[in-house]
């Protein structure tokens, strides 16, 4: 993989549309995070996620790896904004919320993933 761009190159959000074509085209470049509860995981979860719950991130800082485009996620997209910017300012620059969370991906990507 070439080294990663400055986070300018990396969006803040994008569409679920644009993570399953991330995920398609990239797929050992990009990391899915789920960071949401785990009762929430076990309801739906989006195939390739690695749950992460968002109280857990502080302590993942330094493990989450920083050679990969993180792809930050949770029911509606407000919890993985907060982590989004969080990663952020702990100094990893490819880090992008995926806007609409699982509920987004249930209506437009996968409707076999579960609504709740």
């Amino acid at each position: 993989m070439a080294s990663l761009n400055p986070s300018s190159a990396y969006p803040l959000e994008i569409s679920v549309e644009d993570a399953r074509r991330l995920l398609a085209e990239q797929p050992g470049d990009v990391l899915l995070i789920d960071v949401r509860e785990p009762f929430e995981y076990e309801t739906a979860r989006i195939a390739g996620a690695q749950l992460v719950p968002m109280r857990q991130i502080p302590e993942h800082v330094g493990t989450l790896p920083k050679d990969k485009h993180l792809l930050i996620h949770c029911h509606h997209g407000g919890r993985s904004l907060r982590v989004t910017q969080y990663l952020r300012a702990q100094g990893y620059e490819a880090v992008t919320n995926v806007a609409g969370g699982i509920h987004a991906w249930s209506e437009r990507i996968d409707p076999a993933v579960p609504t709740y």
